[in-house]
């Protein structure tokens, strides 16, 4: 998946909630998708999981001006933010709870929006 989010960042105001203050868990729903509850409950419990990380759910009907703005194509779609509220990682579809863990990790431990990647893409290896 490309990534088109370079210097994109959402602050409280964009997103109706605030940020997390070390990662924000963005979820883009809509009313009759079924993998949205899914993605609901795991995005929840791995926020529960992790002190400093909020899960915000945004109804993509609702919103439809920020959808077109970060090119949301389906529901659910879930964006990993940094403390600022960079883009780090995105995913199309329902994640699994370990690529959502992986995720937060690399907002966490980054803090910054460089090396980003997509949500199911392979991980990087390491040359440390």
């Amino acid at each position: 998946m490309p990534q088109q989010d370079d210097g994109v960042r959402l602050g409280a105001e964009s997103l109706g909630a605030p940020l997390g203050e070390r990662a924000t868990l963005v979820q883009f729903s809509s009313a009759f998708c079924q993998p949205c509850r899914a993605t609901r409950r795991t995005l929840a419990e791995v926020a529960a999981m992790v002190d400093g990380v909020t899960h915000t759910e945004i109804d993509a009907e609702s919103r439809l001006g920020l959808v077109r703005e970060l090119r949301i194509t389906g529901t659910p779609t879930v964006l990993v933010l940094d403390a600022e509220g960079a883009i780090v990682r995105r995913a199309a579809g329902q994640p699994r709870k370990a690529d959502v863990i992986a995720a937060l990790g690399e907002a966490v431990r980054e803090g910054s929006p460089r090396n980003r990647a997509p949500l199911d893409a392979p991980p990087r290896s390491s040359s440390r």
